[in-house]
């Protein structure tokens, strides 16, 4: 697909992450082990063929350039388009946040180099295994102006959202934010496809009349004057910008079934690669449905959790139900239960920390309990 370019908006994304986003944006947040939130829409744009692909950042985005580096894991450093990281043009001095049309503004020139001739924005938080191939071919049989990527929910999501009232031959008479009256089971998944040329106007147009928000006031407020189309996404969806989502959908992980449709697909999720031994397990540690990252060393009891790069697990310490990031270190007869621990946490011996499914315990980034 080479006449489309991605764009990743980060740009006041949803974000109630709690101390997970206190020191990165909430497209680094660590998923899945070994992964970022930013990893399935990078990976699923590159798995359908577009290789230029622009993140839109806006604060706290140092782990994130970190983590993307070049784009080499994702083959994005090219010559001709790749991977560009536009940051955040300082906002108003007054204190008040500029919206993303301002961004996509500001870093007009990016769109006006680019040969493509649509563009597919999307988010971050948005976990899913999507190849847009099939999209873009609806959208251009549908000569549609916009189309929105929407999951037919079985249950409530946690987390923010928006709904969309679809008519049976495919239009979108309604988007609305989860706040509103409207009731229905179709969620949109933040991801819109739409001509370059198009978008440019709607920045211009909506700018020049004190408006800058892409989708609350570029298509939300003109979904009767444009052709609207939905096109609906049958897999796995995780909806990841609460505690409440992060740590239901991180357990979800633990689901064959799921881990299957996210992982090992024909269409694979990229990471930053880290070159780490295996996960070691002494003689006395006992692991049962966990997902267990390379690097580790587990003495201990760890059930139903799943342990990033580097974790340490000490004789007689047990961790259940819980998501343990990157080099945390677990000293011996602790019990940890329904809890996320940031990087780099230190759990002194003979500590119980007990949080709820519903209200896991949170500890920050470096803490020592």
């Amino acid at each position: 697909m080479k006449h489309v370019m991605g764009v990743i908006n980060l740009v006041n994304e949803p974000d109630d992450l709690e101390e997970l986003t206190l020191h990165r944006c909430a497209g680094s947040v660590p998923f899945g082990g070994r992964y970022r939130l930013i990893d399935f829409i990078l990976s699923n744009m590159v798995n359908s063929s577009i290789g230029n692909v622009a993140v839109f950042t806006q604060h706290k985005y140092r782990s994130l350039m970190d983590h993307l580096g070049s784009g080499k894991e994702w083959d994005l450093d090219r010559k001709r388009g790749g991977l560009f990281v536009l940051p955040s043009v300082q906002d108003d001095p007054a204190g008040m946040s500029r919206g993303d049309l301002f961004q996509f503004y500001s870093h007009r020139d990016y769109f006006y180099r680019g040969r493509e001739e649509l563009v597919i924005i999307g988010r971050s938080h948005m976990v899913c295994n999507i190849n847009f191939e099939d999209a873009v071919r609806y959208h251009e049989d549908m000569r549609a102006d916009v189309t929105v990527i929407y999951k037919e929910a079985e249950e409530e999501y946690s987390g923010s959202y928006r709904r969309l009232a679809v008519r049976p031959d495919g239009r979108v008479t309604v988007i609305e934010d989860q706040t509103g009256r409207l009731r229905t089971d179709y969620v949109s998944m933040e991801m819109y496809i739409m001509s370059k040329a198009l978008l440019l106007d709607m920045v211009e147009t909506c700018l020049a009349q004190g408006y800058d928000h892409l989708v609350r006031d570029g298509i939300m407020k003109n979904v009767d004057k444009l052709n609207v189309v939905g096109y609906r996404h049958d897999g796995y969806l995780g909806i990841v910008n609460s505690i409440q989502g992060y740590y239901r959908h991180s357990m979800e992980l633990l689901d064959p079934s799921v881990l299957r449709e996210l992982f090992f697909r024909k269409d694979l999720i990229y990471t930053k690669v880290k070159d780490e031994p295996p996960a070691r397990y002494e003689a006395n540690a006992s692991v049962r449905n966990s997902l267990i990252a390379n690097g580790c060393v587990i003495e201990g009891k760890v059930d139903n959790s799943i342990l990033s790069r580097g974790v340490k697990i000490g004789k007689g310490a047990v961790v259940k139900n819980s998501i343990i990031l990157q080099n945390c270190s677990i000293e011996e007869n602790v019990v940890i239960e329904n809890a996320i621990l940031d990087k780099d946490v230190f759990i002194s011996r003979g500590r119980v920390l007990t949080g709820d499914v519903r209200a896991p315990f949170i500890a920050a980034k470096m803490k020592v309990i």
